[in-house]
């Protein structure tokens, strides 16, 4: 893989300051997840993605799970999460593989996503609902979330098409909607490839559409070459679309293939986006380095958080 060196981005390496460099914790402690879920050859972003918050969600009786294989159809230029055209046959067990593993490990709240997969006939929606169903049927006080793909499914898609499929989810009452806009408009092509900025907002403003009570929620991640009045802006568009939760964090490269980290915002700048968050009516905002779509995610059903 020829690593990705877009011209408007430096290429030196920053070194990474010391409010990054967080232990994952004692290994005991994030075993037994580990170890249910390699047995069922299931996956979550949580160890996918390596997210340095995994031990404290675990502990939280939280858990992000990863469907529909490892493999992704999209190409963006920031995510660890393999890429290609040619992703494995859908498990068709999975669902009871994860509501069983929601069962074992006690978990009260979950979050379900996916990698992209434009080379299903509707993007992979029923299975997010099959999955939703499954878990309910297992354990049913949990809550559930889904932070989606954006179900656009490649040239000649029609947009009725995408609503018909966040529909589906909607239809099957999620605790929260979320999809990620990543990355505020000017630098959304580098990226995220595959992916259009008003295309994610859509997404949003559809589920409100269909349902204004669901929760919506979206993220970015800073470190790309933004300014603090494009990250504005990027809120401002979510709070437009009636966005309802919100969190922002750090960009970490993953590789040496992947685009460079352009800037580390400090802590302070984080306390400054949440502030502004708040005073533009986000009901939550989680705004920090090490911030993830996911972290903390079951405490929003109940009590407004501080940051």
């Amino acid at each position: 893989m020829t690593p990705l060196q877009p011209a408007e981005f430096k290429s030196e390496i920053i070194a990474m300051p010391s409010w990054l460099r967080r232990s994952i914790g004692k290994a005991s402690e994030i075993s037994t997840v580990q170890r249910i879920i390699k047995q069922r050859q299931i996956h979550t972003i949580c160890e996918e993605g390596r997210c340095p918050n995994r031990r404290e969600c675990y502990a939280q009786k939280t858990a992000t799970f990863l469907l529909m294989g490892p493999t992704c159809t999209r190409a963006c230029a920031f995510c660890q999460v393999d890429k290609g055209h040619a992703p494995m046959p859908l498990d068709l067990e999975e669902s009871q593989k994860v509501a069983e593993s929601v069962q074992l490990l006690g978990l009260r709240y979950v979050v379900l996503t996916s990698v992209a997969r434009d080379d299903l006939p509707d993007q992979g929606a029923e299975h997010f609902v099959k999955t939703m169903a499954t878990i309910r049927q297992l354990n049913p006080e949990t809550q559930i979330e889904v932070l989606t793909p954006d179900f656009w499914g490649g040239a000649g898609v029609a947009e009725a098409g995408q609503r018909q499929r966040i529909a589906l989810i909607v239809s099957a009452k999620p605790a929260c909607f979320n999809h990620n806009i990543e990355t505020v408009q000017r630098l959304t092509g580098r990226v995220r490839r595959g992916a259009k900025y008003d295309r994610s907002l859509r997404v949003l403003a559809i589920v409100k559409e269909i349902d204004p009570t669901i929760p919506t929620k979206s993220g970015l991640m800073l470190g790309h070459g933004e300014t603090i009045e494009e990250v504005i802006e990027a809120m401002a568009d979510l709070r437009t679309v009636g966005c309802d939760r919100l969190t922002i964090g750090q960009y970490m490269r993953p590789s040496l293939d992947h685009l460079p980290v352009q800037k580390y915002w400090t802590p302070a700048e984080f306390d400054q986006l949440a502030s502004l968050g708040w005073k533009m009516g986000f009901s939550h905002v989680r705004s920090g380095p090490l911030v993830r779509s996911s972290y903390h995610a079951g405490e929003e059903t109940s009590v407004k958080s501080e940051v």
